[in-house]
């Protein structure tokens, strides 16, 4: 009888992680969507209306509800709070976005979405095609995103080009690194929530594309 639960526990799990994968990648492909609407809004609306400082205060406010979408995870609220989450962001893109294609560099823009799809579709595609588990990269990842963002602050006192390309290029393999661990865990049953499990995906593709896009512009100048 007890061998029998154990088996049925395996089987449900089994079942419940493609689930968590499919509701996943279909919840994160919307908000990518509706990210990408934002953006184009914001931009579209120009610096006038929406400018760094405007865009400044939406990335706050969206890590403000980040905190609140955290505890709403297990709710249908958290799914309204995920669209939330991602629009503030990509509408606080619109600054840069407008001031690349003001440069005339507006097909960086391309370049960095192609790139960031390909890094993304080659390292989930390995992950599920492997179902490898990539948990031991979580202590790693995290001590080099902190790293990171004690060396992005200190390059608001000491600006410095070599720098701010060293910590683009860092972001851009920590986010690949953690791409690996995110999808690894919900594969191998470690995260059980597609709401929290599509923010941590969505976060890896943002901080990945927004890296890549400034690595290009610094090859661009050079």
């Amino acid at each position: 009888m007890e061998n029998r639960s154990v088996y049925s526990a395996s089987q449900s799990s089994a079942i419940e992680i493609p689930k968590v994968l499919r509701n996943t990648y279909m919840l994160l492909a919307m908000t990518l969507a509706f990210s990408a609407v934002t953006a184009f809004v914001s931009f579209a609306l120009g610096p006038e209306v929406i400018g760094r400082g405007t865009a400044l205060i939406m990335m706050l406010a969206a890590f403000g509800t980040l905190f609140i979408l955290h505890k709403k995870a297990n709710s249908s609220a958290g799914i309204g709070l995920v669209f939330l989450f991602t629009g503030l962001l990509g509408a606080s893109l619109g600054p840069t976005l407008s001031m690349y294609v003001a440069a005339g560099a507006g097909g960086l823009i391309f370049q960095a979405l192609g790139m960031t799809a390909l890094i993304f579709f080659t390292l989930s595609a390995y992950v599920l095609v492997t179902k490898k588990d990539f948990s031991f990269l979580g202590g790693f990842l995290m001590i080099g995103l902190v790293f990171a963002i004690v060396a992005s602050l200190i390059m608001l006192f000491v600006p410095s080009m070599a720098g701010y390309l060293a910590i683009n290029a860092v972001i851009v393999f920590l986010m690949s690194g953690f791409i690996l661990y995110d999808t690894s865990r919900i594969v191998n049953g470690g995260e059980t929530n597609y709401i929290l499990a599509t923010v941590s995906l969505y976060l890896n593709i943002y901080n990945l594309f927004t890296s890549l896009l400034a690595l290009l512009n610094l090859a661009g100048d050079d």
